[in-house]
């Protein structure tokens, strides 16, 4: 099923079987690494084979592929870096920090990530248990956090539980006062950038007897979580929120992820008001293949209209430095990560590209409980054997490590020695068409 997919019209010799268990190293047969069945304008098929590649080797391929950006034509493949001339440029062996806090308040406790980004929220029953636990330990070997999503704690994830985030979502799946006091990080979430409006959906054919059980549902019963949380209707209200989870949990960082509406800007504020530490904004091009194309393309703003909107926003409320700033949806490469940045973001949250490196070739058969042949996005009990989480952690790792890379040597061509110093520096950012890019 899995070779099908990817090479729909080929005749798939032994060679390319050993290619594509070795990283896709000799893929040139095979239309060079552009196959029909693979890929789309944002995700290419070079995009998914060398986020693979990384996963493997720990570095950028060296075979040609494209690892830097899409063929979307808009969002983050227009923006291009306006790097320095080779002699301005800092040396290569430069120390360059990519580390940034998590919490810019006078007060609670100081968690700081030894990289710019962590894991995005995919619930137990959207993903594996196996997925999360490979999530978890390479969240654990970086210094970074991943998150649960909205189905709930599984108790195999409590020995990784201070990178762990827990998110409380509309539908309060799973939301039990343990895990909130488990939790170094409360995310709540009001709103995803793939489905704004609609809240999250979880279709009967996922919804095993262990999910149900998790979720305390009934099973083979499809899960709707509202929109929105029917108890909060102002700053107020979203206020009474963060003070519930920190009477359970006074320790705990609070994580506010909300979508991409045009009044964006003042749900920031808002959210500052509130006492949330953290403000996740996700944009629409992100989501798994169970969210629905027509929201994912019709609804919300563009993340990388959203971004800096908030930042100017922040700035000239005087509360920038207070509150920090993780954006998501959509973000593939290292590339992206450093344009997110450059925007007006501190960091980002990774989702899709976490899947794409343990084998996803985003064939958006998610939503079916046997739709997903890689064992990724999926509740059957045999298919979700496919991912060892040891594995699955290895090659998260490797990503991580390719990642940190290509940070590094954006950061040096662009004479910076802190990812910090990037934040909204837009002056460094143009069309890749003014770069004479086609």
């Amino acid at each position: 099923m899995a070779l099908s997919c990817i090479c729909a019209d080929q005749i798939i010799t032994e060679k390319h079987i050993e290619a594509l268990h070795r990283g896709f190293h000799v893929w040139p047969e095979l239309h060079y690494g552009k196959p029909p069945a693979l890929g789309d304008y944002r995700w290419t098929a070079d995009l998914i084979l060398s986020t693979w590649v990384q996963a493997e080797t720990g570095k950028p391929p060296a075979n040609g592929l494209e690892y830097r950006v899409g063929n979307s034509g808009g969002g983050f493949d227009a923006l291009d870096f306006k790097f320095l001339p080779e002699d301005r440029r800092l040396p290569k062996d430069a120390a360059i920090d990519l580390s940034i806090p998590l919490n810019r308040r006078p007060y609670d406790r100081k968690i700081e990530i030894r990289i710019p980004f962590y894991g995005a929220g995919m619930s137990y029953g959207s993903i594996s248990e196996q997925v999360m636990l490979a999530r978890a330990e390479a969240a654990q070997r970086w210094g970074t956090f991943t998150s649960t999503g909205e189905g709930g704690y599984p108790e195999s994830l409590t020995p990784y539980k201070d990178h762990v985030i827990t998110q409380v979502a509309t539908g309060m799946f799973g939301v039990r006062e343990q895990t909130i006091q488990y939790a170094p990080i409360i995310e709540f979430k009001y709103a995803q950038g793939a489905k704004p409006g609609l809240g999250g959906h979880l279709l009967s054919d996922k919804a095993t007897a262990v999910v149900a059980a998790m979720r305390e549902s009934v099973p083979w019963v499809s899960l709707f979580s509202p929109f929105p949380f029917h108890s909060v209707y102002s700053v107020e209200d979203h206020k009474k929120h963060v003070d519930w989870v920190k009477t359970i949990n006074p320790e705990a960082l609070v994580s506010v992820k909300v979508s991409t509406p045009t009044d964006v800007d003042m749900v920031a504020v808002g959210s500052y008001y509130a006492g949330a530490h953290i403000l996740h904004i996700d944009g629409s091009y992100g989501g798994t293949g169970a969210a629905p194309e027509i929201a994912k393309k019709n609804i919300a703003m563009p993340i990388e209209f959203a971004i800096p909107r908030v930042h100017r926003y922040l700035l000239a409320e005087g509360i920038r430095d207070e509150i920090v700033v993780m954006a998501s949806g959509g973000i593939r490469t290292a590339h992206d990560i450093a344009k997110v940045i450059a925007l007006g973001a501190d960091g980002v949250v990774l989702g899709t590209s976490e899947l794409v490196a343990l084998g996803c070739t985003r064939c958006s058969n998610c939503e079916r409980g046997r739709g997903c042949p890689f064992g990724l996005t999926t509740t059957d009990p045999e298919l979700s054997q496919l991912v060892e989480p040891g594995w699955g952690a290895e090659r998260l790792g490797k990503l991580y490590e390719s990642f940190q890379l290509q940070l590094r040597e954006i950061l040096r061509q662009l004479g910076l020695r802190t990812i910090r110093d990037l934040r909204g520096r837009t002056d460094l950012l143009l069309y890749r068409k003014q770069a004479g890019a086609q």
